[in-house]
């Protein structure tokens, strides 16, 4: 790999793919095969495909990241081998490896997880680089899956908006459908997908690649299975199409959501007029294939809408919207989305009725019983330090996740309590001979009988749900930055044609070698600013 990776080249791409399929609605690219098979984007998805863990993980090759780094051309031969089969047109995705995952908090119910190869990850990585900045223009403001720069708790604080009382009064939201699409990645229609695809892609030789991707066929138990229908299983190119193909449902609702590029008074005017007329009103929030729609209206408004919303799906997606569970509910009652609970009560501070995140109490009840099953008598065999390693990346992960749900701080602090007696009743069976009195002055931070600290086991300290203490997330409404839209980035404002001879024009990366430095990518993960709750 070269000492320097031209990541600021790949940014700066996307930047001007995306201003110019935003400024030309049905404009349509037909010249990005060989972006994709540039030396700098195969060395920019490598880069980003080496810092994942699940590198290490062969597909049905066999090849890993490390068996790469270990050949005597190293990671530049295997690019460059891989560059000339894209180039010569002799590239097939291998068929995906599948294996069955547990489902959480469903005991013998199992999940499939598709594992490609290194080389078909790769390829895919290269080749949503150049797509996603396209079709993100095209995507509508209040969809929040797998996209640039979003995540789900915006897709909450968006819910959670319409829920909000307004200057003018409480809010007008009387009902919610709860959308639940079976197996949406496994049932999306392959001819219907690349119809949505050339709506912009007219590059014949991207549109092969991505046929190829979606009929590769699934390994199980040594037999290659060609599906009809769904995305490719486990890639990172299947978010973006699945996307793509479930715009149409945003779609159905443009007259009362934002659409691309609309100012967001727009829509509110809209909703406001088709009210004062007495027709109902619905607001899509949608997070890949999860989505709820927010209504105004009557209970008979509301089931006809469910009824049509079905037949609609499966005539111009033909997908299956399961009605048993599609709940309809009322924001008092409350409904899931997103592994929060959500709300409509008493505000605590103005007394008014708005929207709340709260924990599950399933979602509670599942964590309890993850932790009963790694502290259960079968690892008594291990040291307190092996069991803290275990446990303190669930602590962090499910507290960084619930941080934000109203009465948090109290489910915390009870969850703390309840696992430092969980962890002492696991030293007690551990050490059987040893007073509780001293196992708290060797493993724990604090030692009178009155006052719970922290477990430790040398330097390594059990995580509390407590630590760090709870949030508020701030909306950040339909405008989030991706990255790509920020205007002062923007530094090519030629058109088109001067920025394809320009690029012809720029010379390649030079010798490679095995080091790699990253210069001019920002992390899309920093670009969402919790806002502390105070006090």
């Amino acid at each position: 790999m070269p000492n320097t990776v031209n990541t600021g080249f790949i940014l700066n791409m996307q930047r001007k793919l995306y201003r110019w399929s935003q400024s030309e609605k049905h404009k349509k690219f037909s010249d990005l095969f060989n972006l994709i098979c540039d030396r700098r984007t195969l060395e920019s998805a490598w880069l980003r495909l080496s810092q994942n863990k699940g590198s290490n993980t062969p597909g049905t090759d066999g090849l890993t990241r490390r068996k790469i780094e270990e050949r005597e051309d190293g990671v530049s031969g295997f690019l460059e081998e891989l560059r000339n089969e894209l180039r010569q047109g002799t590239y097939r995705p291998e068929p995906v490896r599948q294996r069955l995952i547990p489902k959480a908090g469903r005991p013998g119910q199992f999940r499939p997880l598709g594992i490609p190869t290194l080389k078909d990850r790769l390829v895919q990585m290269a080749l949503k680089s150049m797509l996603e900045p396209i079709f993100e223009a095209d995507f509508y403001p209040t969809s929040y899956g797998f996209r640039r720069g979003r995540n789900t708790l915006d897709a909450l604080a968006a819910v959670q908006k319409q829920l909000h009382p307004t200057n003018h009064g409480p809010s007008l939201i009387s009902h919610v459908i709860e959308g639940d699409i079976k197996g949406c990645f496994d049932a999306i229609d392959h001819h219907l997908l690349m119809n949505a695809v050339r709506r912009r892609i007219t590059d014949p030789k991207v549109l092969r690649l991505i046929k190829a991707f979606l009929k590769a066929g699934i390994m199980i138990e040594g037999t290659i299975r060609h599906g009809a229908t769904g995305t490719p299983q486990g890639g990172v190119l299947s978010p973006l199409l699945a996307n793509v193909y479930l715009t149409v449902l945003d779609e159905r609702y443009k007259r009362w959501i934002p659409c691309p590029g609309e100012k967001p008074t727009n829509s509110v005017s809209r909703r406001r007029n088709d009210r004062r007329k007495g027709k109902p009103t619905f607001y899509l929030v949608r997070y890949a294939d999860d989505f709820v729609l927010l209504a105004t209206g009557t209970q008979a408004d509301i089931e006809a809408e469910r009824e049509t919303l079905a037949e609609f799906l499966k005539t111009t997606l033909r997908l299956e919207l399961s009605l048993e569970k599609t709940f309809i509910t009322k924001p008092e009652e409350g409904f899931n989305f997103l592994g929060y609970r959500v709300i409509q009560s008493q505000s605590h501070y103005s007394g008014r009725l708005a929207g709340n995140l709260r924990i599950p109490k399933e979602k509670l009840k599942d964590l309890r019983r993850v932790i009963k099953k790694r502290s259960g008598r079968h690892t008594i065999g291990q040291t307190l330090k092996e069991l803290i390693h275990d446990l303190n990346p669930l602590i962090t992960g499910w507290r960084n996740y619930y941080q934000y749900a109203t009465g948090a701080c109290q489910e915390f602090n009870a969850l703390d309590n309840w696992l430092w007696h969980r962890i002492k009743r696991w030293l007690q069976k551990k050490y059987k001979h040893t007073g509780a009195r001293e196992l708290k002055r060797r493993y724990s931070t604090r030692s009178q009988p009155s006052l719970l600290g922290h477990w430790y086991d040398g330097r390594i300290i059990l995580r509390q749900f407590s630590d760090g203490g709870t949030k508020r997330y701030r909306n950040r409404g339909i405008r989030i930055p991706n990255g790509w839209n920020n205007e002062e980035n923007e530094w090519f404002m030629g058109s088109p044609k001067d920025f394809w001879h320009s690029y012809r024009n720029t010379s390649t990366i030079g010798k490679t070698h095995s080091s790699v430095t990253v210069h001019g990518e920002p992390d899309a993960g920093k670009l969402a600013h919790p806002v502390r709750r105070g006090g």
